[in-house]
């Protein structure tokens, strides 16, 4: 079965590949999940943080924006002391700061999907194409993204976020996934 090239021979990166990445998802608590780990991905691999995932969430409350919003410092210290997630104090805040932000969007599901208008954008790069790594569209929400006040969401980031939800659908053509995810919704 032929994947995407980035996909590696990792079961967990299957799994993430053949059933998540690229689905588009308006969950509020999925979306703001992916976005946090997103930032938690920054100079690291993907991989890493799939492996780190469940511990993730167990960490940081099951990414409910309304309880990280109200963390303190202690906390941030104490999850600093916790070897089964990614220990970076700037991105500990961050998801804090990021929840804070999120909440205070009059709806956060809507800002996500406004950089595609709303619905998906289906590209349809060959096997050997350049996919962007920061498009017109990662661009945007990270301008966007930045003034209102969240952390970890540079253009690169966003890029991979927008594809990872499924605003952009960005699996190549030779994908197994691409036709029926390329598939205009019912």
């Amino acid at each position: 079965m032929t994947r995407c090239a980035w996909c590696s021979d990792d079961p967990l990166y299957i799994q993430y590949h053949d059933l998540e990445w690229g689905v588009p998802s308006r969950d509020p608590r999925h979306l703001f999940e992916m976005l946090i780990l997103e930032g938690f991905q920054a100079g690291l691999s993907w991989l890493t943080v799939l492996r780190k995932r469940e511990a993730f969430r167990k960490a940081l409350l099951d990414f409910d924006p309304k309880a990280l919003a109200r963390v303190d410092d202690a906390w941030i210290d104490d999850r600093m002391r916790d070897p089964s997630i990614i220990r970076n104090r700037l991105k500990l805040r961050a998801a804090r700061t990021n929840a804070q932000a999120w909440l205070a969007q009059p709806d956060p599901v809507d800002l996500v999907w406004s950089f595609t208008g709303g619905r998906p954008r289906v590209h349809h790069y060959g096997p050997g194409d350049d996919i962007p790594t920061a498009g017109p569209e990662a661009q945007a929400m990270s301008r966007v993204l930045a003034k209102a006040g969240f952390k970890f969401v540079g253009p690169t980031i966003c890029q991979s976020y927008l594809q990872a939800v499924g605003c952009l659908m960005d699996h190549t053509t030779d994908c197994h996934r691409h036709a029926a995810l390329a598939r205009p919704a019912p």
